[in-house]
């Protein structure tokens, strides 16, 4: 019997994930590719936010404050990250790019933070042999400085990038890919790394930290070998004057509801990720979990935050308004923080483990909700895709490193106020009040986004078309 290469290829887009990403302008081969870039990023992030976190406090002894100061620098970099957009829409070169050039300096920056950064650290533990304490401090900051300038400039303009070379039919897909390729760098930088450190030594650590750059240099070259076409540009057109960032930026506001969205992705954001790190230690202190039952709580998280891209899947082919699916998101979120806040009192595992997995769902939903609004609004004409993708992930990483960073700091502060008091003297008065302040900013996320849903109340929608490959991070 033989198969038409019809059906064969109708089957294979249906279920091979992201093989409906690819267009003729930009073949799947060439999308993997590309999406190397992401890999890197998402190494840099682990060794940043994770493994680096772990090794200056317990094997370096660095001070618990200077740690978080140098894992704050890259978020501090975050908010510029609209102003690289904007610089790799309106760069002009002889041969016609735009976005290699912003690709190829930024993994220069994130090659040259991660190949100095062991050696800084070193200096900033004490392993030294001069007496110069400004030496570590300095060299620590620069180092983790050029790694968060170089992964924001990377990943601004790599995404601005795709997104060029994309359909308007692919585009959402292809954007999506990128940010799946980020997980997957994530996920591998943590075994290998982990596994690579068993037996930590300081020379161990300045071969993993200086391989991970050289890894990187490697992969972001594969990644934009012949990506963007060479368009060459007369003398006079690279002249000629540039656009302000100032009235690009208002251009952008102009041409539709982006201030407001990007105020929605800001709080949202923030509501659902304060509780990052404190979901296992709240398993494990205030309901007396263990180490495994308390593991546990990423596999329902995932599980829930699957669920929700289904659902959204289902709602957007059906042509529903995403707006109205954000707030769907954030109503779920408030169950879902009332079940975990409530599950201390009534010491209810069962009620704690379904708050967890409604936590992922209610982010789940707002991500792809808010993913899919940003994807689709109008912009000014002057607004570039550099600028629009820029300002989403300065608005998303800023809340999120801000967030987590709240939420222990106000865990903390709590317990020590609470301390002296006979009443308030629980290990879950911390805990508590960091979730209630993320249920008061789930209403202020629903109020700003109420506007959004009402102007759109009107308006027929299409239907969306949205698979596996849709759903983002």
């Amino acid at each position: 019997m033989i198969v038409p290469r019809s059906f064969v290829k109708k089957m294979t887009i249906r279920f091979l994930p992201f093989s409906d990403a690819a267009s003729d302008d930009l073949p799947l081969g060439q999308l993997l590719r590309l999406s190397l870039f992401q890999i890197s990023v998402g190494m840099a992030t682990v060794m940043l936010l994770g493994t680096l976190n772990r090794v200056m406090i317990v094997e370096l002894s660095v001070p618990a404050t200077v740690v978080a100061l140098m894992i704050a620098i890259p978020v501090l970099v975050a908010p510029f990250r609209a102003l690289l957009g904007f610089r790799s829409d309106t760069y002009r070169s002889a041969i016609g790019w735009k976005r290699i050039p912003y690709l190829w300096f930024g993994t220069l920056y994130q090659f040259g933070g991660l190949a100095i950064m062991p050696m800084a650290l070193l200096v900033l533990s004490g392993d030294r042999t001069i007496d110069a304490d400004w030496a570590g401090y300095l060299g620590a900051g620069l180092a983790f400085l050029l790694t968060g300038l170089g992964m924001h400039m990377t990943q601004t303009a790599g995404l601005a990038l795709a997104a060029d070379r994309a359909t308007e039919e692919t585009r959402p897909r292809v954007v999506a890919l990128l940010y799946v390729s980020f997980l997957v760098g994530m996920a591998f930088a943590a075994v290998v790394v982990g596994w690579l450190l068993r037996d930590f030594s300081p020379l161990r650590l300045v071969q993993v930290i200086q391989g991970t750059a050289v890894v990187t240099l490697v992969l972001n070259v594969i990644a934009l070998w012949k990506q963007e076409r060479v368009k060459p540009m007369s003398r006079e057109e690279r002249a000629g004057p540039r656009p302000s960032f100032r009235a690009a930026w208002a251009d952008y506001m102009a041409g539709g509801d982006a201030g407001r969205l990007l105020a929605v992705v800001f709080l949202g954001t923030m509501a659902f990720n304060m509780q990052d790190v404190l979901l296992e230690p709240y398993g494990g202190e205030v309901m007396g979990l263990s180490v495994s039952a308390t593991t546990l709580l990423t596999a329902l998280w995932a599980g829930g935050a699957l669920v929700a891209f289904g659902l959204a899947g289902r709602w957007l082919a059906q042509g529903r308004d995403p707006h109205r699916m954000a707030g769907t998101g954030l109503l779920i979120g408030l169950v879902a923080f009332s079940a975990v806040i409530f599950a201390a009192p009534l010491q209810a595992n069962v009620l704690f483990y379904a708050g967890a997995a409604l936590i992922g769902m209610g982010a789940g939903m707002f991500a792809v909700s808010t993913l899919t609004a940003a994807m689709t609004m109008p912009t000014g004409s002057s607004a570039g895709r550099g600028l629009a993708l820029g300002a989403w992930g300065a608005a998303q990483a800023t809340a999120a490193g801000l967030s987590i960073f709240i939420g222990g700091s106000l865990r903390d502060v709590v317990n020590h106020w609470a301390t002296g008091s006979e009443t308030l003297a629980a290990p879950a008065i911390g805990y508590s009040v960091v979730y209630h302040t993320e249920i008061a900013l789930i209403f202020l996320t629903l109020i700003a986004l109420g506007p959004l849903v009402r102007t759109r109340a009107l308006t027929p929608r299409e239907p969306v078309k949205m698979g596996l490959a849709d759903f983002p991070t």
